[in-house]
């Protein structure tokens, strides 16, 4: 499938900005099952200093705010094609240890709301694949799929307390039980067609967990199926925020407003 992605996020302060870096996670990687046809990024008060690979194999564009500044916009489009593995990704690859991915981080730890879901989880854990596909539609059956509730900093715990919560949430917990039963796991972030429309309001996540004789098998907790050739993978990593869009630091300001648009849709092979 040939999908096109374009993905705009701006920024609006309440005063100039007096210094500012981010870094930004914004460009998909040619991966099994994804060739990147083409992509652009176009930079709106802020200049590019660097890009690099970091220890997880993201992409990842260092920009400098201008100083001065009100409004920041990135702009971001391109074509991906994408292949249809049944959510398998394959072995892993990367500087980063495949044991790693098998430790909590600060966003993943379990605590007794995750635990109860854990235990309703009746597949043998003995069967990794079917066990992992019953513990994803646990984690959905246990915390509802609500936005306005949540946000960046939201603890795996915390929202099963809540019992709702985003695509970030549902892959988060699933991430740490994964992790509390010896299963390798890590965050994705990306992108996703929808049949419904093409225009959404922020961009999607789910999971990978490692499984032997397959290697990283993805689950998108929310949807209850694996990633299709809807799927665009942008990044990975522990958790969150080693796989996040947009991070960095800001100085002399207040954000008034923050604004993203995405728009994905398929791409005929004759445009």
């Amino acid at each position: 499938m040939r999908l096109a992605v374009k993905h705009s996020t701006s920024y609006k302060f309440s005063e100039p900005v007096g210094r500012g870096i981010q870094r930004l996670r914004l460009t998909p990687k040619e991966t099994h099952g994804q060739r990147i046809v083409d992509w652009t990024m176009t930079l709106h008060g802020a200049r590019e200093e660097l890009t690099y690979e970091d220890h997880n194999w993201n992409m990842v564009t260092l920009v400098t705010l201008e100083p001065g500044v009100s409004e920041v916009k990135i702009d971001c489009s391109g074509t991906v094609e994408t292949t249809d593995h049944a959510g398998v990704f394959g072995h892993h690859a990367g500087h980063m240890p495949l044991w790693a991915f098998g430790s909590q981080t600060v966003l993943t730890k379990p605590g007794s709301k995750m635990r109860a879901i854990l235990s309703g989880v009746d597949v043998p854990s003995d069967d990794t694949l079917d066990w992992l596909h019953a513990l994803s539609n646990a984690v959905c059956d246990a915390v509802a799929y609500e936005t306005g509730h949540t946000h960046v900093d939201t603890t795996a715990e915390e929202s099963a307390a809540h019992g709702y919560g985003v695509c970030q949430d549902h892959a988060q917990i699933f991430i740490g039980l994964a992790r509390s039963k010896g299963i390798p796991a890590r965050y994705v972030s990306g992108y996703l067609m929808l049949n419904d429309r093409i225009d959404q309001e922020a961009s999607h996540a789910w999971a990978e967990a490692h499984v032997q004789g397959l290697g990283w098998v993805g689950f998108d907790v929310s949807n209850r199926i694996s990633p299709d050739s809807r799927y665009v993978r942008v990044a990975t990593g522990r958790d969150y925020r080693e796989a996040a869009p947009i991070t960095g630091v800001t100085f002399g300001m207040l954000t008034e407003h923050a604004a993203v648009q995405i728009a994905v849709e398929q791409q005929n092979l004759e445009q």
